[in-house]
């Protein structure tokens, strides 16, 4: 650890310092009395997972996926941890949280007993932090190679039942932190003919159709996100948590959001949900990314029936909420249509925003109404 000062040698915080990481220096604590040592990361770990304590205690399983550890947010730089039903996935995306994997598996297992951990480094990172592409496996109280394909973690988000085969899919291989936004819209989807821009593995379509839904159309560039979300479609059909007849009422299409867009028929689609990748990783990209935001908005504005809502997200952390709230403005003037704002969307609580390190707050979106006169 090292201790980082002022140019008068003032003390300024404790920090970990790595010539080899594109940010060589992470600060850790401004507490000069801190010992930064095992003991203080084992800590810091139990006191990140506690503060989710309200989502350990969900009595009913209504909810049993939700994030413990959300980087520099939870003061652990490089880490995420998302819980699944009984399974860990662990995501790395700095030298400092690889070097402590063990020392961060061993605690985690220690206070939530796992029934497996998947920890991976961050491909989007690997490069930078001259870090290797990998995925550990850990059970048991030691890494294992699987032998063969693991079998699938089945576990709820507000009720609905999702699956995730360890090792597959992109990065965490599903997304907690749009779970309140997908309740809000459940509430627009009685009788709605749905699009679903970017819908994965169907976490959307899940809740339109148990809201009510007349048809969701489902596109994603990955046929194999497609396949799970149809498998998610029959699982909870069979379960009970969608009505009867909900596969029938979901279309899968492997397309490109903007090619499908501009292919849909205008006054078809009630409900359209604009939910793409991130689009801007690095301030150079971020002029790019606003027109291409604009780009899908307008298509939507354009092709949506007269009091159409359309959820427009965006999870690229250099786009601000009052930049795409701009974005939604121009493309209303040039699509001829007015709209309303009825919600402002972010991410949840289980991903809290530091106020002093404003990376964390990354993802942003609006509900809206379109008008057509």
């Amino acid at each position: 650890m090292s201790r980082v000062e002022s140019a008068q040698q003032r003390f300024i915080a404790w920090g970990w310092y790595d010539e080899k990481s594109h940010i060589p220096l992470r600060l850790l604590s401004w507490n000069e009395a801190e010992t930064i040592d095992d003991d203080y990361l084992k800590r810091t770990i139990a006191a990140s997972v506690m503060r989710r304590s309200s989502f350990f205690s969900d009595k009913q399983g209504g909810t049993t996926t939700f994030r413990i550890i959300y980087g520099e947010a939870d003061f652990l730089p490089g880490l995420v941890v998302d819980v699944y039903g009984t399974m860990l996935n662990i995501t790395i995306s700095a030298r400092f949280a690889w070097h402590y994997r063990n020392l961060i598996v061993e605690t985690l297992a220690s206070i939530l007993s796992p029934t497996l951990v998947l920890l991976s480094v961050d491909p989007a990172f690997a490069g930078v932090e001259q870090l290797k592409e990998t995925t550990l496996y850990w059970q048991d109280g030691d890494w294992f190679i699987p032998s063969k394909r693991l079998d699938a973690i089945r576990f709820r988000e507000d009720s609905i039942i999702y699956e995730v085969i360890p090792g597959t899919g992109q990065k965490s291989g599903f997304y907690c932190d749009r779970r309140e936004i997908r309740t809000l819209m459940e509430r627009y989807a009685k009788d709605a003919t749905v699009l679903d821009l970017g819908s994965y593995t169907g976490s959307f379509a899940l809740h339109a159709l148990r809201g009510g839904a007349k048809s969701v159309d489902l596109v994603d560039s990955s046929a194999s996100a497609l396949e799970q979300a149809t498998a998610h479609i029959a699982i909870n059909e069979e379960e009970g948590t969608i009505p009867a007849g909900s596969s029938e009422r979901a279309t899968t299409k492997s397309a490109d959001m903007f090619e499908e867009l501009r292919s849909v028929p205008e006054d078809h689609y009630d409900l359209i949900i604009i939910d793409p990748p991130k689009l801007a990783s690095t301030k150079a990209q971020t002029e790019g990314a606003l027109k291409a935001y604009k780009d899908l908005n307008r298509l939507a504005m354009e092709k949506i029936r007269h009091n159409g809502i359309i959820v427009s997200l965006s999870s690229s952390g250099n786009v601000t909420a009052e930049m795409l709230r701009l974005v939604l403005a121009f493309a209303a003037t040039d699509a001829h249509v007015e709209i309303q704002i009825l919600h402002q969307l972010g991410q949840e609580e289980d991903h809290p925003i530091r106020l002093s390190f404003g990376e964390s707050a990354y993802l942003n979106g609006f509900l809206i109404r379109v008008l057509r006169f």
